[in-house]
């Protein structure tokens, strides 16, 4: 007797039922994996990118949302602070390296960073082609600006202020592009570098106020320790003896991570519901199916069939509903990722690579099959058990 072959057609004798179990498993499985996939790349690419910064200091205000411009640039800065103040800072005994950044422009909606060569260096960039930036207004691009919108090395662009689309352009200064890095994964993929002389002179300052450099405004600074001593000391000290605010990104992070956390944990219940919902269906259709099959059962063991055969046929079923609800769930869950993908890696810097499988979606195929088997153990043991003889009987009278 060929047990997966009419383990096969029992299922495709019933093809709304087995059409409902599968599209509930589908459904499960494809939230799990998603979730998975998902909570693992935000993970990694949020601690990619505060890779090496132990504190940022910026204007006083939310230290999530300085974190959140001034390491992720995907949020408006709390303000500017003065240059003379932070550098004041970055000569403490316990501070061993401190990066600049300031912004304010963009072109087409990315944003320009003023900075130093110290601030690629952090990420370990390395070029594609030409050279970083040296003098004013001259540019180094991220390789998905660069990408997106078709520029190369020798090009130039204008800057608009802010980071609407449709701002104002400063068409008085143009900026050329010097060089255009790697793919990193990282932020600066996403970002426009040059020297902060280019941001100051796209902002003159106010009458009366003087160009000397030390007395212009930053917007952040990203700040390294000499030692773990600087954890515990600075950022209070920052906080209340100075104008600055002092943010730190670890637990800036992990307060992030938990509020995700609660989300992604509820929509794992969901998922979990659904798949144990197709697990019920399972049963109840094979439960329904026994009275409908005993006299086909009861003809398969009066032609010689064991009960371990007819036990093995019915478990059969279930594993290969669980094994197709599983194959398009997954399908479901990367095609969705790869849409995701482009999002998340347009919008925030993330990287989802929706063709990896990950371990732990290998052994959720595992636990379908098992849920799909215990669902159908019952009405197995109660198909087996029936008598033969009198079913056989009751059929012929």
């Amino acid at each position: 007797m060929n047990t997966l072959k009419i383990s096969f057609y029992n299922v495709l004798r019933k093809p709304l039922s087995a059409l409902l179990t599968i599209v509930m498993l589908v459904l499960g499985t494809a939230l799990v994996s998603v979730l998975l996939q998902v909570g693992t790349s935000l993970d990694e690419g949020f601690r990619k990118n505060i890779k090496g910064i132990d504190m940022v200091v910026g204007a006083k205000g939310s230290p999530l949302g300085l974190i959140l411009s001034a390491v992720y640039q995907i949020d408006n800065p709390t303000g500017n602070i003065s240059r003379r103040e932070a550098q004041e800072l970055s000569r403490h005994r316990l501070i061993e390296n401190t990066i600049e950044l300031s912004f304010g422009d963009s072109y087409k909606g990315r944003r320009i960073v003023g900075t130093s060569h110290d601030y690629p260096a952090l990420y370990e960039m390395e070029l594609s082609e030409g050279r970083l930036w040296e003098e004013t207004f001259e540019a180094t691009l991220g390789a998905q600006v660069a990408n997106e919108f078709g520029l190369k090395v020798g090009d130039t662009f204008f800057s608009a202020h802010g980071s609407d689309v449709e701002a104002e352009l400063h068409d008085d200064h143009p900026f050329t592009v010097t060089g255009i890095f790697e793919p990193s994964g990282t932020v600066i993929d996403r970002l426009l570098l040059t020297d902060q002389r280019s941001v100051w002179e796209l902002h003159p300052p106010a009458p009366g106020d003087t160009l000397v450099e030390h007395n212009r405004e930053i917007t952040a600074m990203l700040v390294m320790f000499k030692n773990k001593m600087g954890i515990l000391t600075l950022p209070r000290y920052v906080n209340k003896e100075t104008s600055m605010q002092a943010a730190l990104p670890a637990i800036e992070i992990n307060r992030l991570f938990e509020l995700f956390g609660l989300g992604i944990a509820a929509l794992r219940v969901v998922a979990i519901v659904i798949m144990v919902l197709g697990g019920i269906s399972i049963f109840v259709s094979m439960l329904n199916a026994l009275k409908e099959r005993a006299y086909e059962m009861a003809i398969i063991r009066s032609m010689g069939a064991m009960r371990r055969q007819v036990f093995g046929m019915i478990i059969t079923e279930a594993v290969i509903l669980g094994i197709i609800g599983y194959i398009f769930g997954m399908l479901l869950a990367h095609a969705g990722l790869y849409t995701l993908s482009q999002t998340a890696g347009d919008e925030f810097g993330i990287a989802i690579d929706p063709w990896h499988i990950m371990t732990e979606e290998l052994w959720l195929s595992g636990g379908i099959v098992l849920l799909c088997i215990i669902a159908a153990i019952v009405p197995a043991v109660k198909t087996v058990r029936m008598d033969v003889s009198k079913v056989l009987s009751s059929y012929a009278q």
